[in-house]
């Protein structure tokens, strides 16, 4: 006997198809709902399986995003094997039959089938740390996200409200800054309060500045009021949105730096974290996307199957004699990763200079700086020059990850 377990996973609930063995399901499909009362009568199935068979039946389930999350969280808890299938790996098995059905229970029975057909590796647990350290850097790259199309509605009002405020500060939306507009919004309260009352207030929102800066900041405010195309404003509705949007980037501000906080402690704590940043042009953020979206190393055998698991991989298509010559990377794994491969490669392949006193540049990491150099000699496009030293960068990052040594400047 060599049972197995189906389980379509949805929003909510699962429907659940048991084989004894290949080609012989036991009873009817069921479904069950992922509620405590629910995945114990999915418990009660699998043991009734086990005694039938003698074994305890792997579960095989799509990945569906964090849908199949407490499922799996039980499953661990009770020590089964779980297998977590791609799914376009699924999509193509269910495309095999010539039958155009499509239902809960023919897709649990097709999971079950895969199991004898493919060659699948069991889920392999990535640990807290790991899972925790995901969680905050995929909610630090949605924050950021909003926080990008904050500053653009910001920035639209701003221009119909104050244009000329952008120049006073060096960053507009440092804290300082932000103060200063919400306190001081328009031309009119500009030149009402004069340069002594604005400069008592940036004085005293901004200790780590002087008292002389901070007339020097009220003085080009109160000059960047007059040249203002907008003397008066005549729609109160754009001086509320403003006020809004400085509210909603304080928070957002604030926020970013609760989760940076977060992740840095976190990671701190995985040997991984320190080795990648040996990585001249990878740096914390960096090294903690990349930490947490590959998980343990140890789910890849090869280099090329991190890869694949990036989406680095080359497509290829050959049909007859006939062979496709613009293959591009195929996109199908880790969008997240792949971003951070490519800001890696920028950062490194990047000039910066070698000492303040000299005007000599020299790039950030020279290995990666010469690949990438020889594959634009090759005449590559520097989008396909990129690629391909993110790939390289991948079979590094495996290496390093592999036997835990830090990234060696000379390829030895």
């Amino acid at each position: 006997m060599d049972p197995v377990v189906g389980l379509d996973v949805a929003k909510g609930e699962s429907q659940v198809q048991m084989f004894l063995d290949k080609k012989m399901p036991y009873k009817n499909s069921v479904k069950v709902e992922h509620t405590v009362e629910g995945l114990e009568e999915l418990h009660s199935y699998l043991l009734d399986l086990e005694r039938q068979t003698g074994m305890k039946p792997p579960v095989v389930l799509e990945s569906t995003g964090h849908y199949h999350a407490p499922v799996v969280q039980f499953l661990e808890a009770r020590e089964y094997i779980v297998i977590i299938v791609n799914p376009l790996v699924s999509y193509r098995a269910k495309s095999s039959s010539l039958r155009k059905t499509k239902t809960d229970a023919i897709d649990a029975y097709h999971l079950g089938e895969m199991y004898y057909k493919e060659d699948l590796e069991p889920q392999k647990k990535r640990g807290i740390q790991l899972l925790n350290l995901r969680h905050l850097t995929r909610q630090h790259e949605n924050m950021t996200g909003v926080m990008v199309q904050t500053k653009l509605q910001f920035q639209a009002v701003l221009d119909q409200v104050f244009p000329e405020y952008k120049g006073v500060f060096g960053s507009l939306y440092a804290d300082i800054s932000l103060k200063t507009l919400q306190n001081f919004p328009t031309s009119e309260s500009v030149l009402k309060a004069g340069v002594e009352e604005i400069a008592q207030y940036i004085n005293m929102h901004c200790k780590a500045r002087s008292l002389d800066w901070a007339h020097e900041k009220a003085e080009e405010l109160i000059a960047a009021a007059k040249r203002n195309p907008f003397q008066s404003t005549l729609y109160h509705s754009l001086l509320v949105s403003l006020n809004m949007y400085i509210d909603l980037l304080q928070a957002y501000h604030q926020q970013l730096s609760t989760l940076e906080r977060e992740i840095d402690e976190l990671a701190v704590q995985l040997e991984e974290y320190e080795l990648l940043q040996t990585i001249p042009g990878v740096g914390e953020k960096i090294a903690a996307t990349i930490i947490s979206e590959i998980g343990e190393i140890d789910r890849f055998s090869h280099p090329k199957k991190l890869v694949a698991f990036a989406g680095l991989d080359p497509s290829v298509f050959e049909s007859g004699r006939f062979k496709g010559t613009k293959n591009h990377i195929t996109k199908r794994g880790s969008a997240r990763l792949r971003r951070m491969l490519y800001t890696a490669v920028r950062c490194s392949i990047r000039d910066s200079r070698k000492k303040k006193t000299t005007d000599e540049t020299i790039a950030r990491n020279k290995r990666l700086r010469a690949f990438y150099d020889l594959k634009r000699e090759e005449g590559k496009p520097y989008r396909v020059a990129i690629i391909a030293c993110a790939n390289k960068l991948l079979h590094w990052i495996y290496a390093m990850l592999k036997t835990k040594t830090p990234f060696q400047e000379t390829a030895q």
